[in-house]
């Protein structure tokens, strides 16, 4: 780890980094400078690691594999298992999100199964019943991949795969560009490695369609501008 981010990892708390990095008064334009600056260095740093450990092909071996696939999060981090699991279930079945509420996670531990996956988000400051949910998963015989900012995290110990993602930030907040990146890779190697994905989201356009959940179709190139809503008649 570099010197830079062992010193970023002592400033555990929103507040510690507040402190650190924005106490300080700038422009808004230089602030903005350097956060996107930082978030270009995140995403490079990203996928450099990701291409070298092959940590994510992995994982979308493992989500393939399965038969029932459970993603979770908690706090900030059940947003990023929420835009998985959207992704996820557009073209694959069986994703459940377990986010504690509607979905119990001590419901699912007692019907974990071999052949079923959890993908879990645990980011610092590392909620506990995250990392015991993934524990619990576990040890009842389930895969567990662990999407996590440090290869020695809580949830890192008790997964038998896992993709750590760079969250340096010029903010108050933990970056999240790269875990949203990871995301995106996940779930379209997943998608594009499964069977019946194409059927699926095909199968998916035309309920949507039979439905009317959208506005309009997206225009073709050029035909933004000259299409007019159409009422009902």
């Amino acid at each position: 780890m570099s010197s830079g981010s062992a010193s970023d990892r002592l400033l555990r708390s929103p507040d510690d980094r507040f402190a650190a990095r924005l106490s300080e008064r700038r422009s808004s334009l230089a602030l903005q400078e350097k956060l996107i600056r930082q978030e270009r260095s995140n995403l490079d740093a990203a996928f450099q690691r990701l291409l070298a450990e092959g940590s994510v092909v992995q994982a979308a071996g493992a989500v393939v594999a399965a038969r029932r696939r459970f993603v979770s999060g908690s706090g900030k981090s059940l947003a990023y298992a929420t835009l998985l699991a959207a992704d996820l279930g557009a073209g694959v079945s069986g994703v459940t999100l377990v986010d504690d509420a509607t979905v119990r996670m001590v419901d699912v531990l007692t019907e974990v199964r071999s052949s079923d996956v959890l993908v879990v988000f645990s980011l610092r400051r590392y909620r506990r019943n995250t990392v015991q949910f993934a524990a619990g998963f576990a040890a009842a015989g389930g895969t567990v991949v662990a999407i996590t900012d440090e290869p020695d995290s809580p949830v890192a110990r008790v997964a038998q795969s896992v993709v750590v993602v760079p969250t340096e930030s010029a903010s108050f907040a933990d970056s999240p560009t790269a875990v949203a990146a990871v995301c995106h890779l996940l779930s379209t190697l997943v998608t594009a490695s499964a069977k019946g994905a194409r059927r699926r989201l095909a199968d998916r356009d035309r309920v949507a369609r039979e439905l009317e959940l959208y506005t309009e179709e997206t225009p073709a190139p050029g035909e933004a501008g000259r299409r007019r809503p159409q009422g009902r008649t």
